[in-house]
């Protein structure tokens, strides 16, 4: 697939989130050494345990994430898990505890710097089972039936062809295979100007679905089963506390009236499964 403007702009951000060593929206972040206490907050926030951000190598905890998708549905020993959108490798290395040494997890990643990272962070935790793949999502670097289990953690709504990456998705899937999915989707319609920002686009809110649209997009690509697991309006302060949509606040929007958009932005944890057939 041809690398849109999109791409580029949500590839440029999260290479430069991968330099800084965090998401550039906590406590001395961008202007110095990232504060991994505000990293932790935002993970618990979004469902990750103590125990789980304690079990992932320093540095792979980058704050972003809408939330655990690990959680959604069992992971089981020996399975072959891909995880879309890999970033640093936090779910990742999540994943591969839960499949163990018979299992397999596959990372994929469009942003050098973020695959760069990752393959670091995976050798200094030992991870022997855990590679990463560079790639776009809707054109996943797998064979077909390659793989048990994928996870994504708010990155199919980056994406500017979210149909084709669950067509994708199914297509590397094993007859029966699983997909758990945490994503941001929409209750409104967002504002004009919000849906034209770069910024907004690659902090995960301008490019997201209506609900029905998104799990109708699941449906079309052709799995079966669907089902949201966890549902929850999305935390207004996770949203400020992104660069790019802490300028617009600023610029753009009262406190207020950004106060009520935001309520319009959901937190989705969506599972579904290919058919066997």
């Amino acid at each position: 697939m041809a690398i849109t403007k999109i791409h580029k702009d949500v590839q440029k951000t999260y290479g430069k989130i991968a330099r800084s060593g965090g998401s550039c929206c906590g406590p001395s972040t961008c202007c110095g050494a990232p504060d991994p206490s505000f990293f932790r907050s935002v993970s618990g926030n979004i469902g990750y345990s103590d125990a789980e951000m304690d079990a992932v190598p320093d540095g792979s905890n980058l704050g972003l994430g809408c939330g655990n998708p690990t959680a959604l549905g069992a992971l089981n020993e020996g399975d072959t898990v891909m995880d879309l959108g890999s970033g640093a490798g936090f779910d990742c290395f999540l994943a591969a505890r839960k499949v163990g040494e018979t299992g397999r997890v596959i990372g994929v990643d469009m942003t050098p710097d973020m695959l760069e990272r990752a393959r670091a962070n995976a050798e200094k935790g030992g991870f022997k089972n855990v590679e990463f793949r560079e790639g776009q999502i809707e054109s996943i670097p797998a064979a077909d039936g390659e793989v048990d289990v994928i996870i994504s953690n708010c990155v199919i709504n980056l994406s500017p062809d979210k149909l084709q990456v669950f067509r994708e998705a199914l297509r590397v899937l094993k007859p029966g295979g699983r997909i758990f999915v945490s994503d941001i989707v929409l209750e409104r319609h967002l504002p004009w100007f919000v849906r034209r920002s770069g910024a907004m686009y690659s902090a995960c809110i301008a490019g997201a679905l209506l609900e029905p649209e998104y799990l109708g997009a699941i449906k079309a690509a052709g799995f079966e089963d669907i089902t949201i697991g966890k549902r929850a309006i999305y935390s207004v302060d996770n949203l400020v506390a992104d660069p790019g949509v802490g300028r617009i606040t600023r610029f753009l929007l009262t406190i207020p009236y950004f106060r009520a958009m935001a309520s319009g932005v959901v937190s989705l944890g969506v599972s579904a499964t290919k058919p066997r057939s």
